[in-house]
C-alpha cells in the first residue's frame, strides 16, 4: 500500500543495528493538515535506506513515500497484540509544486537535497494545545 505525505522533520534518531542483517532509523515528521492540531508521526527507514536522512536537519520540509505495514504478535501467555509501522521507501526535500527534480520554471533543475527558500512553506505560528494548559480551555470541546 504506497502512500505519500509531506511535513517537517521534528526528530531524527540514529541508525540502530537491530540484528546482524537488519538496521533501522526512525524519525518523526510534524504533519500539519490542521495547523491548530499538528500530528507527530513516527516513520522508519530500514537497511540501505537509512542514509537518506544524512544531510537533512530538524525543521526541513520533506516529502515521504511509504507503506503502511501491520503485524500480529502473540505473547507466551497467549495475549494477542497488533503493531503498525510506516516503512519509508523515499524521503526527500519537499518542493512547493512537488516536481521532484524537474525544472522549476526558470530553467533550473533541482536535484539532491538543495532547497530554495521560495520552496519552503511559510513558518507556522505557535498556538498552544489544550494539553499545554494542563487541561482543556473553556472554549474547547475536545476532551484531550
Amino acid at each position: 500500500m504506497a502512500m505519500e505525505a509531506t511535513g517537517r522533520l521534528h526528530t531524527i534518531f540514529d541508525t540502530k543495528q537491530v540484528s546482524e542483517r537488519f538496521s533501522k532509523r526512525e524519525f518523526v515528521v510534524e504533519m500539519s493538515d490542521n495547523p491548530k492540531y499538528p500530528q507527530m508521526v513516527l516513520f522508519q527507514l530500514t537497511g540501505d535506506r537509512c542514509i537518506q536522512l544524512d544531510g537533512m536537519n530538524v525543521g526541513d520540509a520533506v516529502t515521504i513515500e511509504f507503506s503502511l505495514r501491520g503485524r500480529e504478535w502473540k505473547s507466551p501467555s497467549g495475549e494477542v497484540k497488533y503493531f503498525n509501522s510506516l516503512d519509508v521507501w523515499r524521503v526527500e526535500p519537499a518542493r512547493a509544486n512537488n516536481n521532484r527534480g524537474r525544472s522549476n520554471g526558470n530553467g533550473n533543475s533541482r536535484g539532491g537535497y538543495g532547497m530554495d527558500q521560495r520552496d519552503a512553506p511559510p513558518p507556522r505560528e505557535f498556538e498552544p494545545r489544550p494539553s499545554d494548559f494542563g487541561g482543556t480551555r473553556p472554549d474547547d470541546d475536545i476532551p484531550f
